[in-house]
């Protein structure tokens, strides 16, 4: 038995055959280096203490100058030099790597295994190769609509080409194992193409798809990168939602494709009889989506005719979008996309099936008003029976007697038009009495599931939640997902993507990827990200600053007190709260009264509570009679729960010997939202 002193183990180390290996009841044991199986040869430490390594482990060496990456050494490290919360992955399998690896200071990182079979396949030394059998997809037992896996080479579908499967876990297609390591091609003459790691990750300049893991074919002085399968395109592409194929069509100048409106080179589709050239990836873009950035379906089309010549914005981005080329837009509402901002994030939209092309019904929200009893002459609903309510409701406008009262559903002062219940305290903006009975939830992943069409959320009623948005404690209306449970306030599900305040003139835009945290939000100072922002000048708000009441009830004034957005006046004297008596911020939001001239912080006036309704009742906890909201001012009795004053919401029971409960604090809040 050959011994070794070996690099990482402090014991000399014995070379073992296979009989060696196994004979002496020795079972599978992981090689200390690589992590993986060992076979042999390998060898063992002659002290026994179970350490064992690959023979090809071992005599790796310390650096590597790999062919795939010309510019810098590949230095073996014993551990990946990042932070423990940080995870390494291979650059070449995509697996973790958790001990020692090959590293490069420009950021690749290789199993051992990794390196040096790629290494081997630039030397064209894979005598790993020789002995194993060609599988041919076509005939492969596994091939259940081409799921193999990929090519760890071109991460191209296997079940395209023939292709080897290695017992050390790799699949390679036949024609990836011979490629050249240099080539010219038509598509980039200044300089050979050099087989190779996207380094630099970037993006393939025919197809615009950023290849991370793998070989491309690069120039490093023109920063370009190739994928294997786009220098030797499919001549023909059929697709079943078109009536012809799409032909090969090499350009030497960069055209738009008429799919996506973006640029393409050198690798362009025609479709002759429509005269239309697109990107190979735009040939199998889905005709119809249903997005969750809009109530009714969006369809693909090339252009849009010209009664819709107006200026259209992407809903997304809020840029405009070219109509001369494709897009995805309702007609139904002139909402637009630009295609490669509807399908950015795959969880927000699902493809629907063409088949359903022309069923307008599954555009149709299904109100919650049940039935309509009367109309005045302009068409107004003015009776009206509601899913979430046992009485006729009424239109009105009479602010001036109802001014005081809150809508059911948001939990907002009434204003303008209302319903409201001739029976009982129940009131309905005209906005909120029409909300949808079930809704799709932008946002949101349940149980990392995508987003998917068929699962809307439902209006409920008549208990108490946290909405997941907002975070406030609210009875009013929500939207539930009734697969985990959680609530939106109505007040976020019905948010516009374009919203205008009084506090600014031009409308305030939704960009749900925008992160610039340098960035203070125009209202409260906070950090923004995921925020309405304003085109035209720098003025950001965020979510909760949008969602905040313009108009509020409070005890420190008789009047309601309207969200203000300047400065009443310049003294520095008048910058205090006339609740808590502490300094404002003269740039922050602030709620005034004109009329007494009554200044307050946001958080002053809305409380911890505002979004709960005085005078409704509680049934979800374990007292054995009705609890109904109140709040007892200026006398605070002392909750039976606690023992402090009940100087915020509380509940009361009404029945004989009645006694206060006080939700103020995080343990009773907890019982409140957990019955």
């Amino acid at each position: 038995m050959e011994e070794l002193k070996n690099y990482g183990h402090q014991h000399p180390l014995l070379m073992l055959n296979e009989e060696q290996l196994f004979g002496n009841g020795n079972g599978v044991v992981d090689c200390s280096w690589c992590g993986e199986k060992v076979s042999a040869p390998c060898f063992s430490c002659v002290e026994c203490c179970g350490f064992y390594i690959h023979k090809t482990c071992a005599e790796a060496p310390l650096e590597l100058n790999h062919p795939f990456h010309r510019h810098h050494p590949l230095v073996l490290l014993q551990n990946p030099p990042y932070t423990s919360d940080e995870t390494c992955f291979c650059d070449f399998c995509d697996e973790t790597c958790e001990k020692f690896i090959y590293h490069c200071s420009c950021g690749l990182d290789f199993h051992i295994k990794c390196a040096l079979f790629t290494f081997n396949i630039a030397e064209r030394n894979l005598k790993e190769l020789e002995h194993v059998t060609l599988e041919d997809p076509s005939f492969s037992s596994e091939n259940d609509g081409g799921n193999l896996g990929k090519c760890f080479a071109c991460w191209e579908p296997l079940a395209r080409y023939t292709y080897f499967s290695l017992d050390c876990g790799f699949n390679l297609h036949k024609k990836c194992a011979e490629l050249p390591l240099k080539m010219d091609h038509l598509c980039h003459r200044k300089h050979p193409l050099v087989l190779k790691f996207n380094s630099e990750r970037l993006s393939c300049k025919t197809c615009q798809v950023t290849q991370e893991r793998g070989f491309v074919y690069g120039c490093s002085p023109c920063k370009l990168a190739i994928h294997i399968d786009c220098l030797s395109p499919l001549p023909v592409i059929e697709e079943k939602s078109h009536q012809h194929p799409f032909t090969l069509f090499w350009r030497q100048i960069p055209f738009i494709c008429d799919a996506c409106g973006t640029e393409g080179h050198h690798v362009a589709y025609a479709y002759c009889t429509c005269s239309i050239m697109v990107h190979k990836k735009c040939i199998s873009l889905p005709c119809i989506i249903q997005h969750a950035f809009h109530v009714h379906r969006v369809f693909h089309t090339y252009f849009i005719h010209k009664e819709y010549s107006e200026s259209l914005n992407c809903i997304w981005c809020h840029e405009v979008v070219d109509t001369g080329h494709g897009s995805y837009f309702c007609a139904d509402c002139n909402v637009i996309f630009h295609v490669n901002c509807a399908l950015k994030e795959k969880e927000w939209y699902c493809m629907v099936s063409q088949e359903n092309e022309v069923d307008k019904s599954l555009d149709i929200p299904v109100n919650s008003i049940t039935k309509v009893l009367e109309t005045n002459d302009a068409g107004e609903a003015t009776l009206i029976e509601h899913c979430k309510h046992k009485h006729y409701l009424m239109l009105s406008d009479k602010i001036s007697e109802h001014g005081d009262k809150c809508c059911d559903g948001c939990l907002l002062l009434i204003s303008a038009k209302f319903y409201h219940c001739l029976r009982c305290d129940f009131f309905l903006h005209e906005s909120c009495a029409g909300l949808p009975k079930m809704d799709f939830i932008m946002d949101h992943r349940c149980v990392e599931k995508p987003f998917s069409g068929s699962k809307p959320f439902i209006l409920t009623s008549d208990c108490m939640f946290e909405c997941d948005q907002c975070t406030y404690l609210s009875n009013g209306f929500s939207y539930k997902c009734n697969e985990c449970g959680i609530h939106w306030c109505v007040r976020y599900v019905t948010l516009p993507y374009a919203v205008k305040i009084l506090g600014h003139k031009h409308p305030l835009l939704f960009y749900y990827d925008y992160y610039h945290f340098e960035e203070q939000c125009s209202g409260c100072g906070t950090n923004l990200s995921n925020t309405y922002r304003c085109k035209d000048c720098n003025f950001g708000l965020c979510l909760n600053c949008v969602m905040q009441p313009t108009r509020v009830g409070h005890n420190c004034d008789d009047h309601p007190l309207n969200l203000t957005y300047h400065k009443i006046n310049d003294y520095t004297k008048y910058h205090y709260c006339d609740i808590c008596e502490k300094e404002r911020d003269s740039k922050n939001w602030f709620y005034h009264c004109e009329t007494c001239d009554t200044s307050a912080h946001v958080d002053c006036v809305i409380g911890k509570y505002p979004f709960i309704k005085l005078g409704s009742t509680y049934n979800e906890g374990d007292h054995p009679h009705p609890l109904t909201f109140v709040k007892k001012f200026p006398y605070y009795p002392e909750c039976v729960e606690c023992g402090k004053p009940c100087e915020d919401l509380s509940l009361e029971c009404a029945e004989p010997d009645a006694s206060i409960l006080l939700i103020g604090n995080a343990e009773n809040q907890q019982s409140v939202v957990g019955a």
